[in-house]
């Protein structure tokens, strides 16, 4: 019995952890550039285990890069990705990368997006001066009419870091944001431009997810049963030598 209920618990924990990543993606549905978590169970042979002889073993396998779909907003500190490439972030450690273009300045003239980070510049964090009017062009370029000027007044302010990023030199952090292996950063590349005036939305295909959750929740519901058989066959196995 002992094998048998150790590896139904295994089990059932391993596909908890299966269920915590759906559910994580399933969560972020409607957020702005988020990035789809991959994961796979594996199976590990175990001797006498149940479920066939095999312990299934979640592992996180990487992130999802594929496109979301483009949303218009009209909005004009709103920027998306056009096809590769990425927006270069501040972020705890260092320099993270993310699709996410819903920009806004904060209270010092800094700008970030949705998620408070702040969005890197040719030398640093972007910060924009008081302006009466503001425009992103397709490389990142950032362009003011500044307090007091006429509309022809313009007068150029920074640049967003756009860079393109090996796929599989990529891991996803706890935050988040996407970096690269070893800590490295990565160089602009002026082939990468934006759309301004919309948002890229999540990638996370909401249907197949759900459907991935039904799953893993009925197999935690078949183990947890396993875990109530072996509980019952023991008792059953100890009435009987009481017996005897």
């Amino acid at each position: 019995m002992g094998n048998y209920l150790y590896t139904s618990m295994v089990s059932a924990s391993q596909i908890m952890r299966g269920m915590a990543d759906v559910t994580h993606n399933l969560a972020n549905a409607s957020t702005t550039g988020f990035r789809a978590d991959l994961s796979m169970f594996k199976s590990l042979a175990v001797p006498g285990a149940v479920n066939g002889g095999d312990l299934p073993l979640f592992e996180r396998t990487g992130v999802d890069t594929s496109f979301g779909a483009l949303q218009n907003t009209g909005v004009d500190l709103d920027v998306a990705v056009s096809g590769e490439g990425w927006i270069a972030v501040v972020a705890e450690g260092g320099e993270a990368y993310t699709r996410r273009g819903d920009l806004r300045l904060d209270a010092l003239g800094q700008l970030t997006n949705g998620a408070g980070q702040a969005i890197v510049g040719d030398g640093g964090p972007l910060a924009i001066p008081p302006h009466a009017k503001m425009e992103i062009a397709a490389d990142g370029t950032i362009s003011i009419q500044p307090l007091g000027q006429g509309p022809d007044t313009v007068a150029v302010v920074g640049r967003i870091k756009l860079v393109s990023l090996d796929a599989e030199n990529l891991y996803k952090s706890q935050d988040g944001l996407l970096r690269l292996k070893e800590g490295a950063t990565a160089q602009e590349d002026a082939n990468v431009s934006l759309i301004s005036g919309a948002l890229e939305a999540s990638n996370v295909n909401t249907i197949s997810t759900m459907v991935k959750m039904i799953e893993l929740q009925r197999s935690y519901e078949t183990q947890i049963k396993m875990m109530k058989t072996a509980a019952d066959n023991d008792r059953a196995s100890a009435a009987l030598m009481k017996m005897n």
